[in-house]
């Protein structure tokens, strides 16, 4: 079994590394879903997703009450969609947001790694789907007018969508 999850935390890695930035989707207090742009930090996807935040944001109090959360990712130019879904928790470990910090996180933390607002937000990943396609214009235009030829549901010609239990 920890093959299978090795290959499924590879292939998700392989899939969303170039993809810099992500949705966020939270859960608010009347039940309504709310998504919002998240930067994906750079660290090395090992079943668990990093994003900084503020702890005044409505995310934490959202993450807060329902844990549940889904993160979606796309990178059309190369035809690479995944949606991602696991459980959100907030950190303000101090060596991961070292680990994880860059200079450009001033902007939202002016204060830097001082800044008393500035925490992290963890997805522990338990389900993913992807979708990918080939990237080639030609590629997907010849899928595109063959299905208009012969009146077959455009399929995406070569590509591969699946769903990975974490």
């Amino acid at each position: 079994m920890a093959d299978a999850h090795d290959d499924s935390v590879s292939k998700l890695r392989e899939l969303i590394k170039d993809v810099k930035v992500a949705m966020l989707c939270t859960v608010e207090p009347d039940g309504c879903l709310r998504s919002r742009p998240m930067m994906t930090q750079k660290t090395e996807f090992d079943g668990r997703l990093w994003f900084f935040t503020g702890l005044d944001s409505s995310k934490v109090n959202e993450v807060g009450r329902e844990h549940q959360v889904c993160v979606a990712y796309a990178n059309p130019d190369d035809q690479v969609y995944v949606s991602v879904s696991g459980t959100a928790q907030i950190t303000r470990d101090r060596q991961k947001i070292e680990e994880l910090w860059s200079p450009v996180y001033k902007a939202w933390f002016p204060q830097g790694l001082e800044d008393p607002n500035v925490a992290l937000l963890f997805v522990d990943v338990d389900k993913a789907e992807y979708w990918d396609a080939p990237s080639g214009r030609l590629v997907q235009l010849a899928g595109f007018v063959k299905a208009l030829a012969t009146g077959k549901p455009y399929g995406g010609e070569g590509s591969d969508h699946k769903k990975l239990n974490m």
